[in-house]
């Protein structure tokens, strides 16, 4: 439900731009990398509402969100009648310009979104909320789009995998999201090209910004004298390739390998999973513990002496853009093996800080965690340069201070501050 805000007055100065967070769900077990991105915003001393256009729907939560003190505001999505749209709508009829480029702007989206886009609007006046940003192109942004359309101001959004490259996106309105932001953030350099490339010539907002890690809570150990363990991390669900793993350790197993192998995570396809482990007779070498604490998955992940991410491209085009649980391994020392999926080979380059297999190849797959359990010096090379590119291009402190230039670049051209 709304909170009830006292209004800001509107000629307080401010040295920095009020900014409002948009996202569909929150918390989310599995999105740790906005979670990540708050704290470090909350860690500079900055002021941030959340909000949430459905409640959650986990039930497992990351450690680090007891830490987040920002207020978290649920935006009503259900139930909505004909008045309350109407009365919403109302609120800015004293906003000619505004209201005109709203309707225009919310052409072709559902009731839903609209009466969410006007009520945020109304939370961005009572709070004095200066810019807003969404995580991922879909409805999260076409909120924050409407709400700022509404209420004229600044918006930006973080575009990241599914969002972009799923074949039910809507390339006209991802085109047009992008055109109206004042800032497009995306999280690989590979991602950067495509958008580019979907927009060409109204392209000139979007920024490469990597998703970034507290490396505090990472740091690094030596896998030099780690037991022969695999760990694997993540959603279970198609792109993830879960299941080229499964193979590429029954293959390991029929060489005579001595291996586990735990891939922590829930999701769908638990089931498929774990019955193709019952039909390879790997219930004594793989494990499905399902989602565990971020504390529990941290020292799991540092006590395996090789990480897989044997990502895909699935059937649907959906795929990852650059795995967190990917960069918090490389963080933490433990050397990965992972596939050429968009963004990954920006952080896994191919011998020098992972190894790079190709998509569907168990065999590949195989091979190379077989050569990574059988040589520690390999992993200890790995692990030592993985951990310099984390320092140097994935702290989350970093990341979160380039995010807000961009913010108060928006909200400055708007004349917002």
């Amino acid at each position: 439900m709304l909170n009830r805000v006292e209004p800001k007055d509107p000629n307080e100065a401010t040295s920095e731009p009020r900014i409002g967070y948009v996202v569909k769900r929150y918390p989310r077990y599995s999105e740790t990398f906005i979670v990540n991105e708050i704290l470090a915003h909350e860690a500079s001393g900055r002021e941030l509402d959340i909000f949430a256009l459905r409640p959650p729907n986990d039930t497992h939560f990351q450690d680090a969100i007891s830490r987040v003190r920002s207020p978290v505001c649920y935006l009503p999505h259900a139930g909505l009648k004909g008045r309350d749209f109407w009365e919403n709508l109302q609120n800015f009829i004293d906003e000619p310009e505004n209201l005109a480029t709203g309707l225009a702007a919310a052409r072709g989206y559902g009731i839903i979104d609209v009466h969410q886009g006007l009520l945020l609007a109304r939370e961005v006046r009572a709070r004095g909320i200066d810019h807003l940003h969404a995580h991922f192109a879909t409805s999260p942004t076409t909120v924050a789009r409407l709400a700022a359309q509404f209420s004229g101001i600044g918006f930006s959004f973080t575009a990241h995998a599914k969002d972009i490259f799923h074949e039910d996106v809507d390339e006209q309105q991802l085109v047009d999201k992008i055109s109206d932001a004042g800032a497009v953030i995306t999280v690989s350099d590979f991602n950067e090209a495509h958008l580019r490339r979907i927009s060409a010539g109204r392209e000139s907002n979007i920024v490469r910004i990597y998703n970034g890690l507290d490396l505090e809570a990472f740091r690094y150990s030596s896998p030099l004298e780690r037991s022969a363990h695999v760990i694997a991390v993540g959603r279970l669900v198609e792109k993830k390739g879960f299941d080229v793993l499964v193979e590429a350790c029954a293959i390991m197993a029929g060489r005579g390998i001595e291996f586990d192998c735990s891939i922590i995570g829930t999701g769908p396809l638990e089931a498929e999973l774990r019955n193709l482990i019952e039909t390879q007779g790997l219930q004594n070498r793989v494990s499905l513990p399902g989602p565990l604490a971020q504390s529990d998955m941290r020292e799991r992940v540092q006590a395996a002496a090789v990480m897989a991410a044997p990502c895909i491209v699935g059937e649907d085009g959906n795929r990852d853009g650059l795995p967190t649980t990917l960069l918090e391994s490389m963080a933490l020392g433990t050397p990965a093996v992972s596939t050429d999926v968009t963004g990954i080979p920006e952080a896994i380059r191919h011998g020098e800080t992972g190894i790079i297999v190709p998509q569907h190849d168990a065999e590949k797959l195989a091979d190379a965690l077989t050569n990574l359990l059988a040589e520690p010096r390999k992993r200890e090379q790995l692990a030592q340069n993985a951990r310099k590119l984390i320092e140097a291009e994935f702290d989350s402190m970093e990341s979160a201070a380039r995010m807000r230039t961009v913010f108060s670049d928006v909200a400055s051209r708007l004349g917002k501050r």
